[in-house]
C-alpha cells in the first residue's frame, strides 16, 4: 500500500511528531476470553468479560505503559454467521470479512466503554480509540486454496452438503462434533491503518486494532482494495503489527498463567523465562501443539527475530500487571 503524509489525532496532515507513547506493548487478547463457559454467551456477558480483562490491561498503563489492544473474534464470528444463516431466507447473508468487520466494531466497543470506565475511575487521562483494520494478505498464498480454518456452527453433514452446493462454501468435519464451514487462514503481509495506529500511539492514546487478525483483503493492480472470505491468525497479524510499530513488548494473553513442557505428564515443568532459541527447539519436539500453544511461539519468533531490543510474554489476564516486573508470565527473549 501507498501512504501519504502522516496524520494527527484529527486527520490533519503534519510532518513532525513530537511522540507521547513511551514504553509501548501491544498484548493480544483470544476471542474466547470473552467467552467465560457454555451458560455466559450473552453480549452483556461479554461486556463484563471485557471490563474484567480492562482491569488488568489498566494495571499496564497505570504502570506507564502504551498498550494497543488486539483480540480474537473466533466465536463471535461464529455466532453471526449462525445468525445470517438462520435468517437467509429473509435477508441477506453476511460475508465473512463483512463479519469480521461487524465483530472489530462490537468488540472494540466492549473494550473502548470499558477501558474508558476503567481508566476514569483511576483518574488516568488516557484516551481510548477503535480503528477498524483492512490487514492485506497475498492473493497467491496458498491456504486459500485449500480452507481449513472452521468458522460457524455444527451442523451434520447433509446440512452442510447443502450450504456448500448452494453457496459454493467448502466445508469439512471438525474432531468428531459435526461439520462446518471452513475458510482459508492466509498470512497477513501489511496492515492496512498503520500510520493512523502509529500517529494515535503516539499521541498515548491506547488503540484497539487488528481485531480477529484483521480484515483480510487483497489489494488489485490499481491499487484499490477487494475483501476475502478468509480469516487472518490473530497472533500472526498482532505479531506483525508489534514488529511495524516498534513495540517493547509483545504480550499474548491467553488462559494459563505460564507456559509448560511436557504438559498434563508427571514431569511437567513450568518455564518463566527462555531464550527464542529454547522456544523454538521445544516447539520442534512438539511441545506446543498446532492447536494450541503453537501458533503463539511461532508468532512471537516472527516479533523477535525482526531483532533489536524486544521481548514477549505469555500469561493470563490477571497477570498481566504482575507480568510487566517479571513475577508472572513465561518470558521469552532474543538469544
Amino acid at each position: 500500500w501507498r501512504f501519504g503524509a502522516r496524520l494527527d489525532l484529527y486527520g490533519n496532515c503534519r510532518e513532525k511528531t513530537m511522540s507521547k507513547r513511551g514504553k509501548t506493548a501491544i498484548v493480544a487478547a483470544g476471542g474466547n476470553s470473552l467467552i467465560v463457559d457454555d451458560q455466559h454467551q450473552s453480549i452483556h456477558d461479554q461486556y463484563k468479560a471485557a471490563a474484567q480483562s480492562s482491569h488488568y490491561i489498566a494495571d499496564m498503563v497505570e504502570a506507564g505503559v502504551t498498550v494497543v489492544l488486539t483480540h480474537g473474534n473466533g466465536p463471535q464470528v461464529g455466532f453471526i454467521l449462525r445468525r445470517s444463516g438462520i435468517s437467509k431466507d429473509l435477508v441477506p447473508e453476511v460475508p465473512v470479512d463483512y463479519a469480521d468487520a461487524d465483530t472489530q466494531g462490537a468488540i472494540g466497543y466492549m473494550f473502548q466503554r470499558s477501558l474508558y470506565n476503567e481508566f476514569k475511575r483511576r483518574g488516568l487521562p488516557r484516551r481510548v480509540v477503535t480503528v477498524v483494520t483492512q490487514v492485506a494478505v497475498d492473493r497467491n498464498d496458498p491456504a486459500l486454496a485449500s480452507p481449513s480454518k472452521p468458522i460457524g456452527g455444527y451442523m451434520d453433514q447433509q446440512a452442510a452438503q447443502k450450504l456448500a452446493s448452494e453457496f459454493g462454501w467448502a466445508v469439512k468435519e471438525d474432531a468428531g462434533r459435526g461439520w462446518r464451514r471452513v475458510v482459508g487462514s492466509p498470512k497477513p503481509k501489511r496492515i492496512g491503518e498503520l500510520d493512523t495506529i502509529k500517529a494515535l500511539v503516539d499521541e498515548g492514546c491506547i488503540v484497539i486494532a487488528c481485531g480477529g487478525g484483521g480484515i483480510p483483503v487483497v489489494e488489485n493492480a490499481d491499487g484499490t482494495l477487494d475483501g476475502l472470505e478468509a480469516v487472518i491468525d490473530k497472533d500472526f497479524a498482532s505479531a506483525l503489527l508489534a514488529h511495524q510499530l516498534a513495540a517493547d513488548l509483545f504480550v499474548l494473553s491467553t488462559g494459563v498463567e505460564r507456559v509448560a513442557v511436557n504438559f498434563n505428564r508427571p514431569d511437567q515443568r513450568w518455564l518463566d523465562r527462555i531464550t527464542l532459541s529454547e522456544a523454538k527447539r521445544y516447539l520442534a519436539e512438539g511441545q506446543f501443539p498446532s492447536g494450541s500453544m503453537g501458533p503463539k511461539i511461532e508468532a512471537i519468533a516472527s516479533f523477535l527475530e525482526a531483532g533489536g531490543q524486544r521481548s514477549a510474554i505469555i500469561t493470563n489476564p490477571p497477570n498481566l500487571g504482575r507480568a510487566l516486573s517479571g513475577a508472572a508470565g513465561t518470558h521469552i527473549r532474543p538469544d
